[in-house]
């Protein structure tokens, strides 16, 4: 079964990119422009990891992820941030996040960490 990636961004291109790049690499990927959509795909497929940009129009990323831990999903999350805001990088760490990358990204680099953190769940089971 394949595992389960949800892209949440608000800009096009970065959830173009990052879905191409995952869906080659064998992903089911599912996109999000908003917290919303986040928040219902979230119940409804239970992703296994979610790349969750900081700053997004209308919920930010740490309002979403503060509402996924609230959910009965076992759902990790990435960060992603235009904004080196160390504050909110620290929260969303301590909130649970998995780690976080700055954007721009070296996409090599978040294939790398996508693939560690889903052979680690998948060791755990």
């Amino acid at each position: 079964m394949k595992k389960k990636l949800l892209i949440v961004d608000d800009q096009f291109g970065i959830r173009v990119l990052l879905n191409e790049v995952f869906e080659k690499d064998g992903y089911k990927t599912m996109q999000a422009s908003n917290g919303k959509q986040a928040l219902k795909i979230v119940e409804e497929e239970e992703p296994e990891l979610i790349l969750l940009d900081m700053k997004i129009p209308g919920m930010d990323g740490l309002e979403i992820l503060r509402e996924i831990k609230k959910m009965d999903v076992k759902s990790d999350v990435i960060m992603m941030t235009a904004y080196g805001e160390l504050e909110m990088i620290n929260e969303a760490m301590q909130l649970g996040a998995l780690t976080h990358f700055a954007k721009p990204f070296d996409i090599d680099e978040v294939r790398d960490e996508v693939r560690k953190y889903l052979e680690a769940r998948e060791n755990v089971k």
